[in-house]
């Protein structure tokens, strides 16, 4: 078969190239007495060749693929860029472009912090430290526009349960405080007392803001920061995001905030009720919340195995 890699496009039967994507030479030919059958077999041998060079290089865009299609078949015989990509687009075949990271956390702020409280505390009891972050959620405008909403969360350290959450549009400081009622909500039925609750977060500037750190003076509840941007500081956090996105909202395709949100809470009730923690002894965190005292895990925090080493405990 003649070198279908070769330089020369006229060393390039039209026979070898009806062979190469199985396509009829008669119809090749018949393309000038027909235009719309010609339209269709130069596109139907646009998307073998697209087809065939995928399987080589999956993540080749389509720009690249047309220059390619040019160098070998010639510009006599080769369709337009914009039509070429538009085969590509009608049949799937667009490579989603890496998806960029928004910043969530904004610690320039000027606004006061506060120390981390929790480094070397191993909860006891549900209640008494809670864990807050914020993560994205891409929403689909199209096959390759979309935006991000941004979850906010508020979990409980001790019980792994989410006591709080929100589905916003942006970073307004106005969503992480809709997760944080959430969460003072549930404290109602329970007897806290000042001092005995700690909430923990990075140093971004809506849990840093006026008003979220009045909310939290206000309910008597202790407040501790991150001292620097690794997300070590902060690991529980961190978890539920992936866990949150890689997992319970894993190969989810949101098209509005409104499906992010019932997602969410779905996802949200399953986690707490339903899916059991090695963190917590393969139990809920409904379950664990009834607790007190040490938890039995089903893998070796060698956080707390440090931490108790340091206070003799061990």
């Amino acid at each position: 078969m003649t070198n279908l890699h070769a330089e020369d496009p006229r060393r390039y039967p039209v026979v070898d190239l009806c062979r190469l994507f199985g396509k009829s030479k008669q119809g090749y030919y018949q393309r000038d007495l027909n235009r719309p059958l010609a339209k269709a077999v130069e596109e139907d041998f646009a998307l073998s060749y697209i087809k065939s060079i995928r399987a080589k290089d999956p993540g080749i865009g389509g720009k690249k693929i047309w220059h390619m299609y040019k160098r070998q078949f010639g510009e006599a015989s080769s369709i337009g860029r914009e039509r070429f990509e538009g085969i590509i687009d009608r049949y799937g075949l667009k490579v989603r472009r890496r998806m960029r990271k928004p910043r969530t956390t904004d610690s320039t702020h000027g606004l006061p912090t506060y120390p981390n409280l929790v480094k070397d505390l191993i909860p006891t009891r549900a209640n008494q430290i809670w864990v807050s972050d914020i993560t994205y959620i891409p929403i689909w405008r199209s096959r390759s526009e979309y935006y991000f909403c941004y979850l906010s969360l508020i979990m409980d350290a001790y019980s792994e349960e989410i006591v709080g959450w929100s589905v916003g549009h942006s970073l307004e400081t106005k969503y992480p405080l809709q997760a944080l009622d959430m969460a003072l909500e549930r404290l109602k039925s329970s007897a806290l007392q000042p001092g005995m609750l700690i909430h923990h977060s990075d140093r971004g500037v809506q849990y840093a803001s006026e008003q979220y750190v009045s909310r939290l003076k206000s309910n008597r509840i202790v407040i501790s920061m991150t001292q620097s941007g690794d997300p070590k500081d902060n690991p529980q956090a961190e978890r539920i995001n992936n866990t949150m996105k890689n997992e319970l909202l894993k190969d989810s395709h949101f098209t509005s905030i409104q499906q992010v949100r019932a997602a969410v809470d779905a996802a949200v009730l399953f986690y707490n009720d339903e899916r059991p923690h090695m963190s917590i002894g393969m139990q809920t965190p409904s379950q664990a919340a009834l607790l007190t005292g040490e938890r039995q895990k089903h893998w070796i925090s060698y956080r707390e195995r440090y931490i108790k080493s340091s206070l003799g405990l061990v």
